[in-house]
C-alpha cells in the first residue's frame, strides 16, 4: 500500500526478505510482486499468499474472507506500535485554526473506503458536530490528495501519516503544504492472506516478523518501517461502525 516508485526497489528487497524466510519455513512463494492486478480482486483470490490492504476494507468488505497476519509499525508518525492516524493538510498560509472553519473549505480525498484518506476525518468532524459543505473531489490516491490541494483544486485533505512521511521525502507538492491537526489512532495497515493460509497463517507471521527484524537500515529507513504486531480481526472492528458520512459531507456524489 505504500509501493511509491521512489522506494519501489526497497519494497521489492523487502519481499525478497519475506520470500526467505517464508521458504525457511516451509511455504513457497513467488520471485516477484505482483503489481498489476486489479486490488479487490487480489484480496480475494483464494491463491493470494500475502497482501496489504487498508483497514476500512478490511473490516467492512474482507473481515470473513481473508486472514489476518498481522499490522507492520511505522517510524516517523507519532503513534503506538501497529497503529497510525491521518494528518489534516492545506496550504501553507492557509491553514485553518479550527476544524469548524472547514465548513466551506473543499475536502479532497481518495477513495470513499479508504480508513486514513475518507473515514477517520468523516469521523473527527463528526464528533466535533461539524460539516463540510463544498462537494468534494475524490482524486483516487493520497498523492493526488496532497496534489490537489498544492494546485489549488481543493482546500485540505486527510492523509495517511505514513504516507505523509513519504509525500515530505518524495512529493514536491508537499513543500507549500502544512499539517494542521491529525485523526485519533487505529490499528494501521493490516498484512492479509487467504482463507486457505489459516492453517498457517502463524508460520507467514513469523517469516514477516523476522524479514522485519532482519532489513537493512537502508532499506529499513526508506520503507519506515520498525517492527510488527499481531492484531487480532475483533481490533479493527470498530472501524466497521456506520460512517455518518452524508451527514458531514452533504453534496457528496
Amino acid at each position: 500500500m505504500y509501493d511509491w516508485p521512489e522506494i519501489r526497489p526497497a519494497t521489492d528487497a523487502f519481499w525478497q526478505g519475506i520470500r526467505q524466510e517464508l521458504r525457511l519455513r516451509g511455504i513457497d512463494a513467488p520471485g516477484e510482486i505482483e503489481r498489476s492486478a486489479d486490488l479487490e480482486d487480489l484480496w480475494r483470490n483464494p491463491s493470494l499468499l500475502l497482501s496489504q490492504t487498508c483497514g476500512f476494507p478490511y473490516a467492512n468488505m474482507l473481515f470473513d474472507d481473508v486472514t489476518l497476519v498481522g499490522t507492520p509499525a511505522y517510524a516517523a508518525i507519532d503513534a503506538a506500535p501497529g497503529h497510525y492516524f491521518s494528518v489534516l493538510i492545506a496550504r501553507k498560509g492557509n491553514e485553518p485554526q479550527s476544524l469548524g472553519q472547514l465548513a466551506d473549505r473543499r475536502f479532497a480525498y481518495n477513495m470513499t473506503h479508504s480508513q486514513s484518506g475518507f473515514a477517520a476525518p468523516v469521523r473527527l468532524l463528526h464528533a466535533a458536530g461539524h460539516k463540510s459543505l463544498p462537494e468534494p473531489l475524490e482524486t483516487g490516491a493520497h498523492r493526488a490528495s496532497v496534489r490537489a490541494v498544492a494546485g489549488g483544486s481543493a482546500d485540505w485533505a486527510a492523509i495517511d501519516a505514513v504516507t505523509w512521511e513519504l509525500a515530505r521525502k518524495h512529493e514536491p507538492a508537499a513543500e507549500g503544504l502544512a499539517a494542521f491537526a491529525k485523526t485519533p489512532e487505529t490499528p494501521a495497515l493490516p498484512l492479509i492472506t487467504s482463507l486457505e493460509n489459516a492453517p498457517r497463517v502463524s508460520r507467514i507471521a513469523e517469516a514477516v516478523e523476522a524479514a522485519i527484524a532482519g532489513l537493512h537500515s537502508e532499506i529499513r529507513e526508506m520503507l519506515l518501517i520498525t517492527g510488527f504486531r499481531r492484531f487480532r480481526p475483533d481490533d479493527y472492528r470498530p472501524l466497521a461502525d456506520p460512517l455518518p458520512a452524508r451527514s458531514i459531507f452533504p453534496d457528496l456524489a
